[in-house]
């Protein structure tokens, strides 16, 4: 038998011999064949070997009914590989109905859009991904998948989904992730922008801001604009936008922190009216900050700062002193609440929260955030809000909002800015 595994070619009857050979590997070796007549990889597609069976599902040489057969096997791994050769196999199926063994094939890819392993879906979606005469109905399946693994590949790339599909997925709910997806195409039009700004999911917006080839209408990036102050995860890619509406940079230039104003400002597409306006208000700002820093100390000063404690201790205790108040509060300026609210939310005295701000210490305002369990992105924008740390020296965050220091570091900054109001220092 070992001679016959590694004929070149074999006949008709030695591979019937084969294909009842006790040996496992005697049948896998002629399941990987593409030499063998259709009904003998037919006969192997229900081999007790999930191995054997694993062979057939990846022979392109398997008739389409050994296919049929494969697609609702019970290894995960068999529906697998067979997942991977049909998605191949399935640009070639615009005409499926014309024949018989085209059409098998189409049943059997049909019946692994709905498999219940999320790897066997994921592999077809992958695969049809970028394919421009893939199956509409099976990427439509794929692409209303509840598992964002599925979901996510055709969404973003598929060539097959009309604009008329992203909307109707839109409005029905894709899976987590997928209204990102989708703001991540390639040349997103007018509709399908409209339709994702219509939605309150702020990364899948921040998304679509940031996708320079996404076409946004003027009157929905106003209105995005208009939501924006409160949104710290859109100002950067606003700000990037490669065309902004009469009056919207002034508008902007209102709640954007510094780096991102000065960045504003740079843009070489702003005419003269625009680009004094943004001036302007720029100019106002600086000067009220200059007010509230005091004209003969170069120290920040939160003259209300002790007055509000005890009313952040009360929305501590009802369970409203949340990320977004701080994050409103924050927006409106109202530094002397945002630091009473830390220092609640923190544990740490008032008077060190204030030193660590008067210090602008980039590790200090980080330390101090952790400390009050608030998001990173949050410590990124109090850095420069209310420390006024120079852009430069600014922590920002990891990838995934990951605070980028140590534990031991920040509780060191922490104990280090106690001890200094202590008089340890």
């Amino acid at each position: 038998m070992t001679d016959l595994i590694s004929n070149e070619t074999i006949t008709y009857e030695e591979a019937k011999e084969m294909a009842r050979h006790e040996d496992s590997n005697v049948r896998l070796a002629l399941a990987a064949r593409r030499d063998v007549s259709p009904e003998i990889l037919y006969f192997l597609a229900e081999d007790s070997s999930p191995e054997v069976r694993k062979a057939i599902a990846a022979n392109n040489a398997a008739p389409r009914h050994a296919d049929l057969v494969l697609a609702n096997d019970a290894d995960n791994e068999v529906r697998s590989d067979l997942a991977g050769k049909i998605a191949k196999l399935a640009p070639g199926l615009s005409s499926m109905e014309q024949s018989k063994l085209q059409k098998m094939t189409g049943e059997a890819l049909e019946i692994l859009t709905r498999d219940q392993a999320t790897r066997v879906r994921q592999i077809l979606s992958e695969t049809l991904k970028d394919v421009a005469n893939a199956p509409p109905d099976v990427i439509k399946k794929l692409a209303l998948d509840a598992e964002a693994v599925v979901a996510s590949p055709v969404l973003e790339f598929s060539p097959v989904l009309t604009d008329e599909d992203l909307v109707e997925i839109i409005e029905t709910g894709p899976a987590k992730g997928g209204l990102g997806a989708i703001s991540r195409r390639s040349n997103v039009n007018e509709g399908v922008s409209d339709a994702i700004a219509a939605t309150d999911d702020i990364e899948a917006i921040a998304d679509l801001l940031a996708n320079d080839s996404a076409q946004i209408r003027e009157e929905t990036l106003d209105n995005l604009i208009e939501r924006a102050p409160e949104i710290d995860l859109w100002h950067a890619p606003l700000v990037s936008r490669p065309k902004l509406s009469e009056g919207a940079a002034a508008r902007m230039a209102q709640f954007l922190a510094d780096n991102l104003l000065e960045s504003l400002k740079q843009r070489d597409d702003l005419d003269k009216e625009t680009l004094e306006a943004v001036k302007e208000v720029a100019k106002h700002r600086l000067a009220g900050k200059d007010a509230d820093a005091g004209a003969n100390d170069p120290n920040l000063d939160f003259s209300d700062f002790n007055s509000l404690i005890p009313m952040a201790e009360r929305l501590q205790q009802t369970g409203k002193l949340d990320d977004k108040i701080i994050s409103k509060a924050l927006q409106a300026s109202d530094n002397d609440f945002v630091l009473a609210a830390m220092s609640v939310r923190s544990g740490i005295p008032s008077d060190v929260v204030r030193k660590i701000f008067s210090e602008r210490s980039a590790k200090g305002v980080v330390a101090l955030s952790w400390k009050a369990n608030l998001p990173m992105k949050l410590a990124f924008n109090l850095q420069h809000r209310i420390a006024r740390i120079m852009p430069n020296e600014v922590i920002p965050p990891q990838e995934g909002d990951i605070y980028p220091l140590s534990k031991d570091d920040m509780m060191w900054q922490i104990e280090f800015f106690s001890d200094l109001v202590s008089g340890k220092q």
